[in-house]
């Protein structure tokens, strides 16, 4: 066959088809009587073979050693392919996501196009006071890509920072609750739990309604993130684990807070007593608990937990018997 009809058969072209002898990838077996190349099947086999291997991103000079060193392993050059498509990947997904942040804030000019780059570059820097200042200027420019503060509060560490970044993406309001429901759903429970704390900061149903999911959460963290918020909200089904964070003294002055704040609402004061107070008799052992325990009592109004205060003034623990009969005293003159 001569190199004419190999080009039109196999889509490589002519040209090529020469370069490629040139290098001795394939070399036509015969020539015709006019010295014209002719190529043999074997060598249309070959030429189909190195545009396979070309396919896999093998340069010509690795194609070479694939077909012609008998030695030749190909895992080590495979596993180093798949190294450099990766790479290349993430490198492209970088760009299409950067791209579509640029797109979705509809700049009018390049002026404002320069802005986001430079926002964007600074959300990642190295530096977390050039983060804290990229978060906090943020908020003063309306064409702000979200996901982009979504992205980095999500991933910052820095408790600074994230507060700035929490604190621009409050003022987004609503528009950043889908991207935040995504991190809600991140298999890193740290990451859950930056989510949280962000929707903690935008009011609303849509806000609410996430923060339930997040206090269904496995990471007990995120959970008690999630309680506190719903709990300001007057969501009573958070009862249960601000009670756990007042046994358990993590964050317990802001549960017991919470706690009384609910207590208001129609019917959750004597619920919520009867909560505490079973924890006590059921619960811990140890006096800084029971004694948590019963101070959480001192702002819940009603009868119920005066009487549950009163019973604990003779606590066989001392402090705890203290701790009741001086929070017993105070509600009495109040």
């Amino acid at each position: 066959m001569l190199i004419g009809d190999v080009a039109r058969h196999s889509g490589v072209s002519a040209r090529m088809l020469r370069h490629y002898e040139s290098l001795g990838l394939v070399r036509p077996s015969g020539r015709t009587g006019g010295g014209y190349r002719e190529y043999s099947d074997e060598d249309i086999r070959r030429v189909f073979h190195i545009e396979s291997l070309r396919s896999l991103g093998l340069s010509l000079r690795e194609v070479g050693r694939a077909l012609d060193e008998p030695g030749f392993a190909p895992s080590e050059l495979v596993d180093d392919l798949i190294r450099q498509t990766r790479e290349r990947i993430a490198t492209e997904t970088e760009l299409l996501t950067r791209l579509r942040r640029i797109g979705s804030a509809e700049p009018a000019e390049w002026q404002d196009v320069l802005q986001i780059v430079a926002l964007l570059q600074a959300l990642g820097s190295k530096s977390p006071g050039t983060r804290q200042r990229a978060a906090l200027s943020s908020a003063e420019e309306a064409s702000v890509p979200v996901e982009a503060l979504v992205d980095a509060v999500l991933g910052e560490s820095d408790p600074i920072v994230a507060g700035s970044l929490r604190w621009a993406l409050a003022r987004a309001g609503a528009a950043g609750l889908p991207p935040l429901a995504r991190g809600l759903g991140s298999p890193a429970a740290e990451v859950r739990g930056r989510a949280a704390r962000s929707v903690a900061q935008v009011p609303g149903g849509e806000a609410t309604a996430l923060l339930r999911r997040a206090l269904a959460d496995p990471d007990l963290a995120v959970r008690r993130i999630a309680a506190v918020e719903l709990g300001a909200r007057g969501v009573a089904d958070a009862v249960p684990t601000l009670i756990g964070m007042v046994v358990d003294g993590v964050n317990d002055v802001d549960a017991a807070e919470t706690l009384s704040a609910l207590a208001s609402g129609p019917g959750l004061a004597d619920r919520i007593t009867g909560l505490l107070v079973a924890r006590l008799a059921h619960g811990p052992a140890q006096a800084s608990a029971r004694r948590r325990l019963a101070q959480a009592l001192a702002d819940i109004p009603g009868e119920t937990a005066s009487r549950a205060l009163a019973e604990l003034s003779s606590d066989e623990d001392r402090a705890v018997a203290l701790t009741a009969a001086y929070v017993l005293g105070i509600r009495e003159t109040r």
